[in-house]
């Protein structure tokens, strides 16, 4: 149960509340390895705060000084 909670982004705290233990890392060091993919999702959301992920489709612009020595078409 743990871990199908843990999978589906239960905040560690209430899960732990849940199964009755006394300290988190009981919760998080007994379930949380079995779900590798909360790693990933961590990973994820980091990228998409760094690097805005989710507007992957449009063209990321150049910096200005890189779009100035572009030589012009003759």
């Amino acid at each position: 149960m743990a871990s199908l909670l843990l999978a589906q982004k239960v905040h560690p705290r209430v899960v732990m509340e849940i199964m009755g233990h006394s300290q988190i890392s009981l919760t998080l060091g007994t379930y949380s390895h079995v779900a590798p993919e909360l790693s990933t999702d961590a990973a994820d959301r980091m990228a998409a705060t760094l690097w805005d992920t989710t507007n992957s489709d449009k063209p990321q612009q150049k910096p200005e000084k890189e779009a100035e020595k572009e030589p012009e078409a003759e």
